[in-house]
């Protein structure tokens, strides 16, 4: 027992000395750092180090320092927030500089490297900035030398300086998306200022900049529907009373060997990919016209409106380049050639166009089997009319939305991509799935093609993908921007794309966007912040095969963002400046010189010579900032009638700034004009028209003066910020999907919240909506209506033209002036008033020599309101203001002219709302001539000795019914040019 109890004594002995030895062994202490102190120093200067030109707001530090006395060198790494700044060769060479004298002299001739986020200083210089390119951030020799995707062969012009046959993946952020877990559809950012990110970001990008983008030569493709259409025809081979017929001609069409789309009604469920659940059809090549086989697809339009055109077709090893498809829209035909050796077996856009209600041939495409390659083959599939509305199920039914507005993951399920692509997280997660998407869909078209060889794809050339998106953050002063910011990653995958290129070429890309776009806005409109590049893990940066970034325009929770957000100016030069930098960062990549496409003509003006012609004049417009913008040549559009506008005729030459052009008797005319150089084709300008009747002796001067493009009613005081749409719902240009609902949180305490009351958050109400703005056709309906009374000839004029003496009202009997929704509003980011000086001038002078005049606006009376004003009023047009119509039930009927008739009052699809028409009270011996529903002055006429005029308080081209509309108008001619005096 004794020696046992010894035994384990000596044992816990053992134990208990175990843990005090290990103590003893833990105090022992490590040798000092010898740099500790130059450590502390180096991270002070880090700390400390400010940019003057970023607003930066997170902290620089010193990761580590390591000192190798054996190879003489310095290796200072920092934390990846350093390399957030936009260096220069100055500034990274201003670091070395003052990070070297901080060195103890030990080390002075030591090789210092400082790096950050694995990159040398100096190697985050882009190339942009580098005196001697560096060549392994190019393209270099690898380029597509084939034929575009997809090519309009009916361009009356020639692109050779512009982005011609590139191809870029491109989109807006978010979208309408299924949450796995809640069961239940769901936004993916908050209801903010009338909108959301997922809305918001598409009014940038859909009409801004993707058109930009196609007007130089670029083939854009979006892994998200970009046709803002809630309507959807297919036509297919397997559905054949959809539409779909064929002729044969020496070859016939037969039915391919492989599986193609085919429509059934009702959702669509996951794994289900319509493009295998058909049949293709394919026929041999012909090059002579007289032995050619069609395809026709004519679908039958509910509606009439503007459908973008989807394609499609399966790709064989005789697949030919030059495929030729012919879109017929209202009669007039435009021609494509499609490459289908690339992009099979999805849905491919070939363009936007206006196309009649009804089932015809002059709404219809066609495919001929005409080609250069005599031994090829030609291959066709469903041709799709329109955007239509998501048909995805996800377990509890679709989403009830347009398909536009859904994520990009619903999208890629309907063009047919493999289920790997669209949904990478077995369907539990839809958010995940459509954040990846965008960038598989880019990889998949990609795959195969010269700048992603070596994998499986569709061999579509695209060589740039982009992510627009807005942020979140806020400025607690209300009235600072927080700016742009830019992403990139180039640390993954051994820092190298699938090409071989350095994952450097995204950065340089996402430094060119930050650099340029703050610089563009703050030119023109003043301080806008440049905020951070990241270089971090994001998917659409990290996932896509190609040069790529993410671009944080502005921050949507943040009102001074959105007040200029909203503008659609704003957006047009936010888009200008995406384009010009994606053009220079492209053209630098190839080696390529680039010019800038031009800016719109304005100061439009059709008028008949006398001798069976219009002449049509306008003047260019100059873009200051950049020089290349130079026009030499236009394009000039013509309409006749109720068909659309054909493809065109070039006119050669910069300075020559009018046309004539032969016009037949009692046919409506009209007219558009573009600005084309090298680089490509500017926006059209407004639409003037003519309209001639030889035998008339009396002839009517149409003025457009609704030119203006503005954000809602803006409300910005010590209470309460946001956007009034009540009040006034802004004017965007042509329809918008950007409006969710109205605002109903308005407290400036609650700036920052995302609940209820918080400020800026939103109702529901206009959710799926695509609500109509400023077209700039107005003229074209007003000539309509005159054209009905056969009795007048027409010529117009924009008010630019008007105010700049290049037009003589004098020479006319009659002033049609169309005010629309112009206004003064106090807030718009370009200044606008009813009525110039010198409008108002060409008014009264028209007046004074016996002139008619008819002017009807929406701000007719309340825009006019200083007493000069009010005098004027009533002294030429005979009215006074007597306020808006506050009719508490909206009623939008009026009585006027022997008719009943109602106008566009409420917030429509079809065409902009006058949501406050104005009362106007005649002057004596004026009188009113049409009533609101509650017995209120619309109009007023006055019937004078000296002229006549017809003042109306809401625009005329908002009377909803075209018999009516035309009616009311002959009825004001009647007054105004055929009536007797007193």
């Amino acid at each position: 027992m004794k020696r046992t109890s010894i035994i384990l004594a000596a044992v816990f002995a053992l134990l208990t000395a175990m843990p005090a030895d290990a103590a003893r062994k833990a105090k022992v202490k490590t040798p000092p750092d010898p740099y500790k102190s130059l450590k502390d120093k180096i991270d002070r200067y880090f700390v400390n180090f400010k940019s003057d030109e970023q607003r930066i707001r997170s902290t620089f530090h010193l990761k580590t320092l390591v000192v190798n006395d054996s190879l003489r060198t310095v290796d200072i790494s920092a934390n990846n927030n350093l390399g957030e700044q936009l260096f220069t060769d100055d500034l990274a060479e201003t670091i070395y500089q003052e990070v070297q004298q901080l060195l103890p002299d030990s080390v002075q001739d030591y090789n210092l490297t400082i790096t950050t986020g694995g990159w040398d200083l100096r190697q985050l210089v882009p190339n942009r900035l580098r005196q001697h390119k560096d060549k392994s951030r190019t393209w270099g020799d690898i380029d597509y030398h084939g034929r575009p995707w997809v090519r309009n062969a009916s361009l009356p012009y020639t692109i050779t300086e512009g982005l011609q046959n590139r191809h870029i993946s491109l989109w807006a952020s978010h979208g309408r998306y299924f949450n796995v877990k809640d069961s239940t559809w769901k936004w993916q950012r908050p209801a903010l200022f009338g909108t959301r990110e997922d809305l918001f970001t598409q009014t940038i990008v859909t009409p801004y900049l993707i058109p930009m983008l196609q007007n130089a030569g670029a083939i854009v493709f979006s892994p998200r529907e970009r046709d803002w259409q809630r309507n959807e025809f297919i036509v297919d081979n397997d559905t054949p009373e959809t539409g779909y017929t064929e002729h044969n001609g020496a070859h016939q069409w037969s039915k391919s060997n492989t599986n193609g789309f085919a429509w059934h009604s009702g959702s669509y469920e996951d794994f289900e990919n319509p493009f295998t659940a058909g049949t293709c059809r394919q026929s041999a090549t012909t090059d002579n016209v007289k032995r050619q086989s069609e395809i026709i697809w004519k679908p039958a339009i509910t509606e009439s409106g503007n459908y973008a055109v989807y394609v499609s077709y399966h790709t064989t090893d005789k697949s030919i380049d030059d495929a030729h498809y012919t879109v017929w829209h209202q009669g007039i035909p435009t021609e494509f050639r499609v490459n289908q050796t690339m992009g099979e077996k999805t849905w491919v856009y070939l363009g936007t166009f206006y196309f009649d209600q009804g089932q015809s041939t002059r709404n219809c495409v066609t495919l001929s089997n005409l080609s250069r390659h005599h031994h090829g083959v030609v291959t066709a599939d469903a041709v799709r009319f329109g955007g239509g509305m998501g048909n995805i199920d996800r377990g509890r039914g679709v989403s009830g939305l347009p398909r536009c507005l859904e994520a990009a993951r619903y999208y890629a399920q309907w063009a047919g991509m493999p289920y790997e692509v669209y949904s990478t997280k077995d369907g539990e997660d839809d958010y995940g799935d459509d954040i990846n998407v965008r960038s598989y869909m880019t990889n998949h078209l990609a795959g195969g093609s010269v700048f992603v060889p070596d994998t499986t794809g569709l061999n579509v050339p695209i060589e740039l993908s982009l992510a627009i998106h807005s942020d979140a953050g806020y400025t607690r002063d209300g009235k600072s921007h927080t700016g742009t910011l830019s992403v990139c990653t180039t640390y993954l995958n051994d820092s190298i794309l699938n090409s071989g290129l350095t994952r450097l070429v995204s950065r340089d890309l996402a430094d060119e966007l930050l650099y340029s776009i703050p610089a563009d806005i703050k030119k023109k409109y003043g301080n806008w912040p440049t905020r951070e590049l990241y270089d971090r893990n994001y998917s659409e940066t990290r996932c896509p095969m190609v040069p790529s970034a993410i671009l944080e325009t502005m921050s949507h929770q943040n009102f001074a963002d959105m007040r200029m957000g909203q503008d659609p100016n704003f957006r047009f030069d936010l888009a200008r400046s995406i384009y010009k930098t994606l053009l220079r960062y492209i053209s630098a990549m190839h080696h390529k010189k680039y010019v800038v496409q031009p800016l719109a003509p304005d100061r439009l003006s059709a008028e008949l010579t006398g001798r069976g012609e219009a002449k049509i004049s306008w003047h260019p417009v100059y873009d200051e900032y950049e020089p290349t913008a130079k026009p030499t040549g236009y394009v000039v559009y013509t309409a006749t009638g109720r068909s659309g506008f054909d493809n065109g005729t070039y006119i050669k030459g910069g300075t020559e700034t009018s046309v004539t052009i032969p016009v037949d008797p009692e046919k409506l005319y009209s007219f558009r004009v573009t600005a084309v150089n090298d680089g490509g084709e500017s926006f059209p300008s407004e639409v003037v028209s003519v309209f001639d009747v030889p035998e008339a002796q009396k002839s009517v001067l149409i003025v457009n003066g609704f030119t203006r493009l503005a954000a809602p009613q803006v409300v910005d005081n010590t209470a309460s910020q946001g956007f009034d749409l009540d009040t006034d719902a802004g004017v965007t240009y042509g329809r918008t999907a950007g409006w969710l609902g109205y605002q109903i949180g308005w407290d400036k305490s609650k700036m920052g919240s995302e609940r209820r009351d918080g400020l800026g958050y939103t109702n529901d109400s206009l959710q799926g909506q695509f609500i109509a703005g400023n077209d700039f056709d107005y003229i074209r309906t007003h000539a309509a209506a005159i054209a009905t009374a056969r009795k007048y000839r027409v010529a117009s004029c924009s008010v630019a033209a008007l105010d700049n003496n290049e037009v003589h009202p004098q020479n006319y009997e009659m002033m049609d002036v169309i005010l629309g929704l112009q206004r003064k509003d106090g807030y718009s980011l370009v200044p606008y008033q009813l009525m110039s000086p010198m409008l108002r001038e060409h008014i009264r002078l028209f007046a004074k020599r016996g002139g008619s005049l008819l002017v009807s606006g929406a701000y007719l009376g309340s825009d006019m309101q200083d007493p000069v004003d009010r005098t004027y009023l009533a002294d030429i047009l005979k009215l006074t203001y007597q306020g808006q119509n506050a009719d508490s039930l909206q009623r939008d009927s009026i009585n006027g002219l022997g008719l009943q008739f109602t106008f566009h009052r409420q917030l429509n699809e079809q065409h902009y709302a006058d949501q406050h028409p104005e009362i106007i009270e005649p002057v004596y011996p004026a009188f009113s001539a049409m009533k609101y529903a509650d017995d209120y002055s619309a109009s007023v006429a006055y019937n004078g000795t000296d002229y006549k005029s017809f003042a109306m308080g809401f625009p005329f081209e908002c009377i909803k019914d075209e018999p009516k509309r035309n009616s009311i108008m002959r009825g004001i001619l009647q007054f105004l040019l055929q009536s007797n005096n007193p």
